[in-house]
């Protein structure tokens, strides 16, 4: 998946749900956020991040949506210890981190490379942020949404 590509048709189970990025078309922009494994030093404080900025994401008509190859079971335990307010897809088949292009080549698992993908109303993805540092990028992303004046209906 690149820049102007359309995110259409495509699905994750959660933790309680199976998310639909249909579900989103014309109400919100997403921030799918792919990361390598639950309960690891970067991946927690990335989680953590978002989950402190979610009211400035709600405010600019986004949801957050983190996705890794951990199963259902991991990703609770994940959610539960660190209160997460936001879903997380368990892609234990690794559909989506194939069909997004975001394995990791040196891993073993087959985990995701750390990577954004900023998807506006129209289900059109609007920005990719690949080999993600984790520190200030939940501030980039907030900031590339306001750039983009995503907020406003696009």
């Amino acid at each position: 998946m690149e820049i102007n590509d359309l995110v259409e048709n495509i699905s994750g189970q959660s933790i309680n749900k199976i998310i639909d990025l249909n579900e989103y078309k014309g109400e919100k922009n997403i921030v799918l956020y792919f990361y390598p494994k639950d309960n690891t030093t970067g991946c927690t404080k990335e989680a953590m991040d978002f989950n402190a900025h979610l009211s400035e994401f709600e405010a600019l008509d986004a949801v957050v949506i983190g996705v890794s190859i951990d199963t259902i079971d991991s990703h609770k335990k994940f959610a539960s210890k660190y209160d997460l307010k936001f879903p997380l897809i368990s892609d234990s088949d690794k559909k989506l981190v194939e069909l997004f292009d975001v394995i990791k080549s040196e891993s073993i698992r087959g985990s995701a490379k750390r990577t954004t993908f900023l998807i506006d109303k129209k289900l059109t993805i609007r920005y990719i942020w690949r080999n993600v540092k984790v520190a200030n990028h939940v501030k980039e992303v907030i900031d590339k949404i306001k750039e983009l004046k995503l907020q406003v209906d696009n």
